[in-house]
C-alpha cells in the first residue's frame, strides 16, 4: 500500500465507500427482485393480457391522428405569453428595487412583445382554419 498523498480523497473515505456499498446492495436487491418475478410469476399469455391498457376501455381505432397545425401555433403563442407573465411577475414583485430603469426595461419587453403578437395577427398566425 501507497500512502495517499494529503489533501486527496481515499477511495476508501467513510462517505464514498458507504455510498458505493449501498449502491451495490440496492443494484442486488433489485437485480433479485426481478430475477424471482420472472421466474416465480404466471406465464399465460392471452389476448385481454396483450392488449394495450386504455383506462377500462377496448381500444378502437388507430391511436395515431394529426392534430391540425393552427393548434400548434395556438400552443407556441400560449407559451411564449405564459413566459411572458412570469417575467412580469417577478418584475413586479422587485419593481421598488428596479427603480425608474427596470421599468423602461420592461416597458421595452412588452412593447417587443406586442410588436410580435400584431405582426402574426396581420399575417394570420391567430385565424382557425385548416392550411
Amino acid at each position: 500500500m501507497h500512502p495517499i498523498a494529503s489533501g486527496a480523497m481515499s477511495p476508501y473515505h467513510a462517505g464514498v465507500f458507504s455510498l458505493a456499498v449501498y449502491t451495490i446492495l440496492v443494484m442486488l436487491f433489485i437485480a433479485s427482485q426481478l430475477f424471482l418475478a420472472a421466474w416465480l410469476g404466471e406465464k399465460k399469455k392471452t389476448e385481454e393480457k396483450s392488449r394495450p391498457y386504455e383506462c377500462g376501455m377496448i381500444p378502437s381505432g388507430s391511436a395515431r391522428f394529426r392534430y391540425p397545425v393552427p393548434f400548434y401555433k395556438v400552443a407556441i403563442f400560449f407559451l411564449i405569453f405564459d413566459v411572458e407573465g412570469a417575467f412580469i411577475l417577478t418584475w413586479a414583485v422587485v419593481y421598488r428595487l428596479m427603480g425608474v430603469a427596470g421599468f423602461i426595461q420592461m416597458s421595452f419587453f412588452i412593447v417587443l412583445l406586442l410588436a410580435g403578437l400584431f405582426y402574426i395577427w396581420k399575417q394570420g398566425g391567430l385565424d382557425w382554419k385548416e392550411v
